[in-house]
């Protein structure tokens, strides 16, 4: 096995992000991995991956400045839409919340101000029907907010982040625990100046539960997972043994444990800025944007207790800067290669959790460039969005061929816990069960149902049975 080490590579760092390595706009562009692009260029060599079936991609929306500018995320609400948000421009300049239907028709929520955030990077649907995100700069001390919108377009900021003593400073996304409490890190600050590790909740009162010391990993570039036993799993860009970043468990006491440390051996890659995907088989996947024979990036498996497996060597016309992986209904992979490709401006692909890559799509700058954000939409399409395209972004829909099925906004309750399921076509549905108890329910709209965990539920599917037929739902549910 080669054994060189990056522990000196000149795009990552040691020095701690509260000195002069703390990214800032101009490094890193409208979006944090921005300015990673420009390099992705020299990757450009010999591709080994699986031709796919010509797949049909489909632009959404394409943002154009006054309507934001570089979309960074989107999830889907209750009532079935596409929400996210832009790092940039619209009415302030400094980024906006949007919702969009799946057809495409965009409505503007929120322009942020700046002194109410600005490059907003985070965002999910919490178990109240709220969108809860963080920025990662604006707000009082120009590093960052945590903030809730309703699904009316109320816009609150929950949390101002400060540094002063000890406090966490650019947050990187948050993730709803099992609790009903949000889970997120910080970038830079914190007593070390490594970054954070955070509890806050719905109502925005914070506690660092964790501050990064760089032999534990330093600025995490992500938020965090939580896994089925509670604990939390995550990434760092920088830090661990070779400083190459590292993946971590934490235990919501805070208490570390480093699964594994990248860095050691090129074929391991390095440089973290993913969220682990907690696939069916109850291991965790997740892609590097360095390293690998080629330099451009690897994808990984990783067991909860930290038994690693490199998966996919990326060799740069197979994509390279991978973002994040999502698991659909087929059980594959899916992820985008923010740049590279056939035409150098990013792919989409496929890739079995032995690693087997398929290529899904492969963008031209006309239909968008640097793609990342990716879904999988209840009504069975995977969405996503482009950082630029012959304008400022794009929304993007890719069928591949996955039919619909239902997703619960928590997977963990006890009997009596209120539970809502997203789906499609759910107007008329009869019949609602956890792993074959049924279940009282009330439904919505088309897109959402209401129910309770029943009396003598056990773990496993949720099921819907709707005037189209039955649906599933794409992970168990697993009664606490």
């Amino acid at each position: 096995m080669n054994t060189h080490r990056f522990s000196s590579n000149p795009a990552i760092s040691n020095t701690s992000p509260s000195g002069s390595q703390s990214p800032t706009p101009s490094q890193f562009g409208a979006r944090k991995l921005r300015g990673w692009k420009i390099a992705g260029a020299l990757f450009l060599v010999c591709a080994a991956a699986v031709a796919s079936p010509a797949q049909t991609l489909h632009t959404l929306v394409t943002f154009t400045g006054p309507n934001g500018a570089y979309p960074s995320i989107i999830v889907q609400g209750e009532n079935g839409n596409l929400w996210g948000a832009t790092s940039g421009l619209g009415g302030t300049v400094c980024g906006t919340l949007f919702t969009s239907t799946v057809t495409g028709v965009l409505t503007t929520l929120h322009s942020f101000e700046c002194t109410d955030g600005t490059l907003p990077d985070g965002f999910t649907l919490g178990r109240d029907g709220n969108f809860y995100g963080t920025t990662l700069y604006g707000g009082t001390n120009n590093i960052g907010v945590a903030f809730r919108l309703t699904p009316t377009g109320v816009f609150s900021v929950l949390y101002d982040f400060d540094e002063s003593g000890g406090g966490g400073g650019n947050p990187a996304g948050i993730t709803e625990g099992t609790d009903g409490n949000f889970y997120g890190t910080t970038q830079n600050g914190g007593s070390l100046g490594y970054g954070t590790f955070f509890k806050m909740t719905p109502a925005g009162a914070l506690t660092i539960l964790y501050n990064f010391d760089s032999t534990h990993g330093s600025q995490p570039f992500e938020r965090p997972t939580e896994g089925p036993d509670g604990n939390f799993y995550g990434t760092t860009l920088n830090g661990g043994t070779y400083g190459g970043g590292v993946v971590y468990r934490l235990t919501p006491g805070g208490v570390i444990t480093v699964l594994h440390s990248f860095g050691e051996f090129s074929t391991d890659g390095y440089g973290l800025a993913c969220v682990l995907a907690l696939a069916l088989d109850d291991n965790f996947y997740g892609v590097t944007l360095y390293g690998g024979p080629d330099g451009a990036g690897t994808a990984f498996k990783i067991t909860p207790g930290g038994a690693f497996t490199n998966l996919l060597n990326f060799d740069g016309t197979d994509g390279s800067f991978p973002s994040s992986l999502i698991q659909a209904t087929d059980g594959n992979l899916y992820g985008a290669g923010g740049t590279g490709g056939a035409n150098g401006n990013g792919d989409l692909y496929s890739m079995t959790t032995a690693g087997v890559q398929t290529i899904l799509h492969n963008f031209n700058g006309h239909d968008g460039d640097a793609p990342s954000g990716l879904i999988q939409h209840t009504n069975g399409t995977i969405y996503g969005v482009t950082e630029s395209s012959i304008n400022y972004g794009s929304i993007f829909s890719l069928g591949v061929g996955l039919g619909p099925f239902v997703k619960t906004v928590t997977t963990v309750g006890a009997p009596g816990a209120r539970v809502t399921i997203l789906g499609t076509g759910l107007n008329g549905s009869t019949a609602v069960a956890f792993n074959g108890t049924a279940a009282a329910f009330t439904v919505v709209s088309n897109s959402a149902i209401t129910t309770t965990v029943p009396v003598g539920a056990t773990a496993g599917t949720v099921t819907v049975t709707t005037p189209s037929g039955t649906l599933s739902s794409n992970v168990p549910f697993r009664v606490d």
